[in-house]
């Protein structure tokens, strides 16, 4: 084979559904249909975001960037989960493959810092109600979500240059629908140590960010616990479920994920791999549909614009 970007293999082979291959047209429906949904919905909200002078608060300018980390979540796996299910299309480039990654973890870093800086808002609405305007200006919302961007970017930006460095001898079959780094970082015959280790650390500031949003949430329940009506401590809470649901959607298939490689003895290579896809398949369709049934402003923007459009 000839050598490309000091690899031996000219393409990396992605794979579908095992044992489902034959079924693999009926699943493109589901998952054509589940991706329309996804960039619809967070295209959606964006609009509404960007054209309602009401929704120009801080909390939204967040909800707009986990909208925006959804839509390049999606659009970044769209490609390759499509041909292989519509078109049974597996092969991928090198080039590619490591492009796809680079996208893919850095639109799920971001997501990560994004769910964490909404947490923040959410502890300095409840702590500190008659402060959180000024405290939260639309300037200082701009620097944080420049801040976010930039991050995701750096902490990734090495993953591809590190995978091409690699030597991948006769292996060239990847775990999954899309390309990861972890898994293709396993494919390659030379020392892949450096890899590993930087991969490690990506994780550890995936985990830094849960930890950190898991102690926004004991300070919030410690003010809300010091609020003394029942139905009060309630309604503040309320204001949190949206969040809180982002939040579980977007990490119980991560850690379901990492507990399985790391504990389960005798893991199913399917369920793991539908795991994966729901990681990347359901924050970007969910988000949306928990934020517009959980948000009133959301929901009420929302059905204006249909209402008019339906009127015209």
């Amino acid at each position: 084979m000839s050598v490309l970007n000091n690899s031996e293999v000219q393409l990396f082979l992605l794979i579908g559904i095992p044992g489902l291959e034959d079924a693999h047209i009926w699943i493109s429906i589901p998952i054509c249909l589940m991706y329309l949904v996804a960039i619809m919905g967070n295209s959606t909200i964006l609009f509404i975001i960007k054209t309602e002078p009401s929704l120009h608060e801080p909390m939204y300018y967040f909800l707009a960037m986990l909208a925006f980390s959804d839509l390049g979540l999606s659009l970044s796996s769209l490609p390759t989960m499509l041909r292989i299910f519509l078109f049974n299309a597996m092969g991928i480039s090198p080039n590619a493959c490591f492009a796809q990654e680079f996208f893919i973890h850095g639109f799920t870093v971001m997501e990560s810092s994004v769910l964490l800086v909404m947490s923040l808002d959410r502890f300095l609405a409840i702590h500190s109600p008659l402060r959180y305007s000024s405290l939260l200006t639309s300037n200082r919302v701009a620097k944080m979500g420049l801040t976010l961007a930039i991050r995701s970017i750096l902490l990734v930006l090495p993953f591809p240059f590190t995978l091409r460095r690699l030597k991948y001898c006769q292996k060239n079959l990847l775990s999954h629908s899309f390309c990861l780094h972890q898994d293709t970082m396993k494919l390659a015959c030379s020392d892949n140590k450096i890899n590993v280790i930087y991969g490690f650390f990506v994780a550890l500031c995936t985990v830094l960010d849960l930890a950190l949003i898991v102690l926004s949430y004991t300070l919030i329940l410690k003010t809300v616990l010091s609020v003394a009506s029942l139905a009060e401590r309630l309604n503040v809470l309320n204001t949190c479920v949206s969040h809180i649901c982002a939040v579980l959607i977007f990490y119980v298939p991560i850690i379901t994920l990492a507990a399985m490689h790391r504990f389960a003895k005798y893991k199913s290579r399917l369920v793991v791999i539908l795991i994966a896809d729901v990681f990347l398949l359901l924050p970007p369709l969910m988000n949306p549909i928990v934020y517009c049934v959980k948000t009133r402003q959301i929901r009420e923007k929302v059905l204006g614009k249909l209402f008019n459009i339906w009127r015209r």
